[in-house]
């Protein structure tokens, strides 16, 4: 880790943005104290574009479905009465 002056810091700053990128930590110093710290910027991850899965994936016809009792109630669910016979 190299310490570097405030006045340094202004003179070269694109000598150690350069370190920087290249993975070293330079701490700037303000009369003998440190006040921040050039680090490389981390590449950000790559968003997810839409459709990626276009065409790949089939979502069956039931897929909404209400559960057959027996699965509904294993997952603590509770029956309503039908009223299909109204």
């Amino acid at each position: 880790m190299l310490t570097i002056n405030i006045h340094e810091a202004k003179t070269h700053l694109s000598r150690f943005v350069e370190k920087a990128a290249a993975g070293e930590e330079i701490i700037i110093a303000k009369a003998g104290k440190p006040i921040a710290k050039l680090v490389p910027l981390h590449s950000l991850p790559s968003r997810r574009s839409l459709g990626m899965f276009n065409g790949q994936l089939k979502v069956p016809e039931d897929f909404d479905a209400a559960l057959p009792d027996d699965v509904l109630l294993s997952f603590g669910g509770v029956i309503e009465p039908s009223t299909e016979s109204l």
